[in-house]
């Protein structure tokens, strides 16, 4: 440590005070000439390396009036293997820098404006997808042209689609039809793609929306490594069909890759959907094997000191969520390369998010407002545009009977509740079914037949309401859900984005009833102003919903 203190001071000369060598970060160097990231202090000024012949490279987000610092080596290397994307970069008063990619189609108007093959494009209408949706306009050219990204979107905007697309473009038996026309008859066995997702539900969820597109024909092309099921079956799966494309959860792809069953270091995509819940600490061992293993070719030089950032980019890395709070952001600047932040209709550069605070939402906000916001952006960018919010206040003991007259007064068919503690759900439950209303409970400590077997209910209209807990709160995919209940409040704003986007799916209009108590209130007014949607209070009276509170004087304050 000495040694390199010592080197630093030799190299920027006794001219330099060593208060100014603090704020200077990790140096990184690049074949033969040196480059040095740091950051710009407001307090100290913009530190200045010209008199030695330094390279910088500076990341500013300062108003217009400062002065400008030139930036040397602004353009990021394109790793070999990866495709240049033009683009250019905007700079305002206070504003991060927007990215508006070249002839980015973002309110196309069909899948063809997108550069995907034609057969691609043919089950694609075959099952329905006429029209993309914003995201996946936004967010497919992107990844076809080789950028890692991190997807943000409400949920039930299409953003399985946004990434499925663009994998199937280039792997497997949609993809397009190259000059050569070699290698596709089975040279390629290993996988080329790897998708993980937090659960068992949305993993096999993503699995059905790969095989959906593929057809009957190529079904195989797709294998399921979730956790629950029997891992001996999926191992012969993975030998007997070589599929290129695994989608699973942490657990076990981790654990078949540890048994040396499952081979992804020639890995060409890495997908994390709702990747801010795999940054959980349940998820950690995991996690760090998937991101050492995926895409990290084998036959790499072990002496090459670099190798973090050496694997990294064999594989084209997507981040999928529906809030992106800054942990995500810290994420994707460590694990991608470059990555862009891909919202509808507009993609920003991650490398100009601050530090802290949040990223600058669609809505134009003042430098002084969006500093008093919580970590991330607003929530408000995760919630489907057609729901209604309410609250009703009441007691503890009374909050089953007014969820079953919530119920009754909105005619709502397709019922989601949403409890804090798993162990409550049997008892909301039972009184549910005493009431004379049909409900089942969905948690983890459930079988896996139990769970599909209440899952197909649902679906099927046999039960009216399903009562759970944070666990469907993602990749929990009905599309008739017309109502979401919070029997118990959210923990925070992040969570009741991931629980209101059960419903109000794909344009499809929704409500979102929160019963809280009398000295709760002060947290669903938090929530209102976190989110920027009004929460109105609401009763049940003779069968109606009766708004108690004006929805004008509830419009979050900005």
């Amino acid at each position: 440590m000495p040694a390199l203190i010592s080197s630093r001071l030799l190299l920027f000369g006794g001219s330099l005070p060593f208060q100014k060598l603090s704020h200077v970060s990790r140096k990184t160097w690049l074949h033969s000439g040196v480059t040095v990231r740091h950051q710009v202090d407001r307090d100290h000024g913009p530190l200045t390396l010209a008199s030695v012949g330094i390279k910088s490279v500076i990341e500013t987000t300062e108003p217009a009036e400062t002065e400008k610092v030139k930036r040397l080596n602004s353009r990021p290397e394109v790793p070999k293997g990866k495709k240049a994307v033009r683009s250019n970069v905007i700079k305002s008063a206070g504003k991060q820098k927007t990215v508006e990619i070249e002839a980015a189609p973002f309110a196309a108007k069909s899948f063809s404006e997108l550069g995907l093959s034609q057969t691609l494009i043919e089950r694609l209408e075959s099952e329905g997808f006429m029209t993309p949706t914003d995201v996946q306009s936004a967010a497919i050219p992107l990844i076809l042209k080789g950028h890692d990204a991190v997807i943000q979107s409400y949920t039930g905007s299409g953003k399985t689609l946004a990434y499925l697309l663009p994998i199937l473009a280039d792997v497997g038996p949609l993809k397009k039809k190259t000059s050569g026309g070699g290698g596709e008859p089975g040279k390629k066995t290993d996988i080329e793609a790897v998708v993980v997702a937090p659960s068992r539900e949305l993993g096999m969820q993503i699995v059905r929306e790969f095989e959906k597109i593929l057809g009957p024909a190529n079904k195989r092309a797709v294998q399921q490594l979730v956790g629950g099921a029997n891992r001996s079956r999926q191992e012969e799966a993975l030998k007997k069909n070589k599929p290129l494309i695994v989608v699973g959860t942490p657990g076990r792809i981790a654990e078949i890759s540890a048994a040396g069953k499952l081979h992804t270091h020639g890995c060409q995509y890495l997908v994390l959907d709702e990747v801010d819940e795999l940054l959980s600490f349940n998820f950690r061992e995991d996690m760090h094997r998937i991101l050492e293993h995926v895409g990290s070719r084998s036959g790499s030089d072990p002496r090459e000191s670099k190798s973090s950032l050496a694997k990294r980019v064999e594989r084209q890395t997507i981040l999928v969520s529906a809030t992106v709070p800054f942990s995500v952001i810290r994420a994707a600047r460590s694990w991608g390369h470059d990555p862009l932040l891909v919202q509808a209709k507009k993609v920003i550069r991650l490398e100009s998010v601050p530090q802290t605070g949040p990223i600058i939402p669609s809505k134009p906000t003042t430098s002084s407002s969006s500093s008093s916001n919580l970590q991330g952006p607003p929530a408000v960018e995760s919630l489907p545009p057609s729901l209604k919010h309410y609250h009703c206040v009441t007691r503890l003991q009374h909050k089953v009977d007014t969820l079953r007259r919530c119920v009754h007064a909105l005619d709502a068919k397709s019922v989601i509740v949403f409890m804090n503690h798993t162990k409550q759900l049997k008892d909301a439950v039972f009184k549910l079914e005493a009431r004379g209303m049909s409900a089942m409970e969905l948690h983890g400590d459930l079988g896996k037949l139990a769970r599909s077997t209440t899952m197909k209910k649902f679906k099927r209209g046999e039960v009216r309401v399903l009562v759970t807990n944070e666990l469907s709160a993602r990749g929990l995919d009905v599309a008739e859900c017309d109502l979401v209940v919070n029997l118990d409040l959210p923990t925070d704003s992040i969570h009741y984005a991931h629980r209101a986007g059960r419903t109000g799916r794909l344009g499809r209009p929704g409500t979102v009833v929160t019963l809280c108590e009398e000295p709760e209130i002060f947290v669903v007014k938090k929530l209102q102003k976190q989110l920027g949607v009004p929460i109105p209070a609401c009763q049940f009276i003779e069968g109606k919903l009766i708004v108690t509170e004006d929805e004008k004087t509830t419009q979050p304050l900005s």
